[in-house]
């Protein structure tokens, strides 16, 4: 019943857009294939179109209203040559949002991307969307809510946000949002020599339904506080932190806190190689900062351009508790309106620590991947 909801709601948006005679439509379209002989079911097929429409009224020079909605429709099958197979479509809506903007404030409302932080692949402060850095189209679901952000004339802008019915797991998240009841939140970003620092606050409630060994639990909460700062002293230097408290007690689950470390830098090797490396030292325990169960990650992506329409991306992900490792080899080649990429990966069995995006289908152990994207 919600998404018949949403559907017509985007359908809504849609006639009324289009009986301004303002209209920008645009889309993507994108095709992939993969295999991977690790796998009950190897092979993979799938098709995903995401058609985008955009009206905007200006109001004076700066000052404007302005709308966007999009679908996430796809369809694919997961099988094993002449043996056996299993489909799956789906159709969402992506972004249904309306926001009204000047110079140094802005209001949006609706199912909208919200994302902050300065870490790049392993991110603690990922609150609110599902980023895969493995993934080119860098895909998300997004969140139902308000987001107010106010910018001041020394490049410092504040953040205050609340959001209602949600409730997938985003980021580390161990435990599903009650969507039922409100979140609300905020974040203060302020500029420091040849760098900012941000500090961040998010309240929800926890739903306990879905997750195995719990029973059902009401009434509780859970309190995350973020602080992330960024310079640029010849490579770049970050760290992104938080800590997520429960209000009741739900063992290892009850305190959570996470550290990421990073630093990037551009070697001047041929076109120029940029190298990103990041290490996440996470907690997870009953008692706040005990630091008995542990876990620690560290990820490393390189850049390469080969010339102007050809790249060469590389990740490798390892897990220093597991021993386990995740690599990504991908050459992108870019052509008109077409981006085409072949892909050769390893992923082990469980790949804890790295947000893995729903909308990304991902197989354990060795394989390979093309994908064919359209943009109008």
């Amino acid at each position: 019943m919600k998404q018949i909801v949403h559907i017509m709601l985007f359908m809504c948006f849609s006639f009324s857009v289009l009986a301004q005679k303002h209209l920008d439509f645009r889309g993507q379209l994108s095709v992939l294939s993969s295999y991977s002989p690790n796998n009950d079911l190897n092979g993979f097929i799938g098709a995903r179109y995401i058609p985008e429409l955009s009206y905007k009224i200006d109001l004076d020079s700066i000052q404007f209203i302005d709308f966007e909605a999009s679908v996430n429709s796809s369809a694919s099958i997961l099988f094993h040559p002449f043996d056996a197979s299993d489909t799956d479509a789906d159709i969402n809506p992506y972004r249904i949002w309306a926001r009204y903007s000047n110079d140094q404030f802005e209001i949006r409302t609706g199912l909208q991307k919200m994302d902050f932080g300065v870490a790049t692949l392993l991110r603690p402060l990922q609150w609110f969307n599902q980023i895969d850095p493995r993934d080119p189209l860098q895909l998300t679901n997004g969140v139902y809510g308000v987001l107010a952000r106010y910018y001041f004339l020394n490049n410092a802008n504040i953040w205050i946000w609340g959001l209602y019915g949600n409730e997938k797991t985003r980021g580390f998240d161990a435990l599903e949002t009650n969507d039922n009841q409100p979140e609300f939140g905020g974040r203060f970003q302020h500029p420091i020599p040849r760098g900012e620092i941000g500090i961040s606050y998010h309240h929800r409630a926890i739903n306990t339904t879905s997750y195995a060994g719990f029973k059902t639990l009401d009434d509780i909460t859970e309190n995350k506080y973020g602080i992330d700062a960024k310079w640029d002293v010849t490579v770049g230097l970050w760290f992104e932190a938080t800590y997520s408290k429960k209000s009741k007690n739900l063992g290892l689950l009850t305190n959570q806190a996470l550290l990421n470390i990073g630093s990037d830098y551009t070697f001047g090797i041929g076109n120029g190689l940029n190298v990103i490396v990041e290490h996440l030292m996470g907690s997870f325990d009953e008692q706040a900062f005990n630091f008995n169960n542990t876990t620690n990650i560290t990820a490393i992506s390189s850049n390469y351009p080969l010339g102007l329409f050809d790249t060469i991306n590389t990740f490798y992900y390892y897990n220093w508790e597991t021993n386990d490792n995740t690599i990504l080899l991908n050459y992108e080649r870019q052509f008109k309106k077409i981006t085409g990429y072949a892909m050769a990966y390893y992923n082990p069995d469980g790949q804890q620590g790295i947000q893995e995006n729903n909308l990304v289908n991902n197989f354990s152990g060795p394989g390979i991947r093309l994908m064919l994207v359209y943009n109008y």
